[in-house]
């Protein structure tokens, strides 16, 4: 299975951020890459739409023979991770377990916020996987749906930004002044980090640390290929499919954080 690839998908290109940090960590890799585009958010759909679109990717990327399962979007997460699990005869690694263990092993005062997509934080996951790893801690959550647009539009530290971080997070920190840590649970959200950063430490009055799960889902990818898979001699190959070519050459490079040399058009 050494020369099999690492599978990922997300609804869209912001998975990109994972695809990113496993090369990073595992460079010698071959990934897949597939971004659900023309069914993009998941965000505001319901969990058995979701459900049933995540299990149509994992299904192109297992016909892929790849060794492994990451599914970069939060939401997919949270709401299909159990059926996706059961359906796959590789491993899946979620979103949502590495970022709630980086929020916790962030956190000082185990106050911890939780930002997302509307399905995300109503599915609890984030509180569910927090808790069983810090029974003590505390989380509070808010659902950020404009940051999708915001991201895509390049509109990521304005006057725009700005005033929509400040809308949601006022919300969030209205319930707990206490948060010092914050969980970007969307792929998309970390175009945003700085922004999100600045207001949420003006209205805690202290730092607020973000993060986010795609280092610590590599990191998982590592511990479960093992850092040797691969050619270590070679840079591994990245293959992206995409549902809808819309805008990708605008898009991908901002959450790949260089030009996406190519793709092909998935049916499915």
């Amino acid at each position: 299975m050494a020369r099999q690839p690492i599978g990922i998908f997300d609804s869209g290109v912001g998975g990109l951020t994972v695809v990113r940090a496993v090369r990073a960590a595992l460079p010698g890799e071959d990934i897949v890459y597939l971004g659900d585009t023309a069914r993009v958010p998941y965000g505001s759909k319901s969990a058995r739409t979701v459900e049933r679109y995540a299990r149509a990717c994992q299904a192109f990327l297992l016909g892929h023979h790849v060794k492994l399962v990451m599914i970069a979007c939060n939401t997919a997460s949270a709401t299909a991770l159990p059926a996706l699990q059961a359906a796959s005869d590789v491993p899946v690694i979620g979103a949502v377990e590495p970022g709630a263990r980086s929020a916790v092993a962030a956190s000082r005062s185990k106050r911890i916020g939780v930002i997302g997509t509307l399905s995300t934080i109503r599915s609890t996951a984030y509180e569910r996987a927090i808790a069983a790893l810090a029974p003590d801690a505390a989380v509070t959550t808010e659902a950020c749906p404009l940051f999708v647009p915001l991201a895509e539009e390049g509109w990521t530290d304005d006057d725009i930004a700005d005033a929509v971080a400040r809308r949601y997070l006022q919300r969030l920190f209205e319930r707990d002044r206490a948060i010092d840590t914050l969980v970007l649970g969307c792929t998309h959200y970390p175009l945003l980090r700085d922004v999100i950063e600045r207001v949420a430490g003006e209205l805690a009055g202290a730092p607020v640390a973000a993060v986010d799960s795609a280092s610590a889902m590599a990191a998982a990818a590592v511990d479960t290929v093992g850092t040797s898979a691969g050619d270590a001699g070679a840079a591994g190959s990245l293959h992206c499919y995409v549902t809808d070519a819309s805008r990708l050459d605008e898009l991908a490079p901002r959450f790949l954080g260089e030009p996406l040399s190519g793709f092909d058009l998935a049916d499915l």
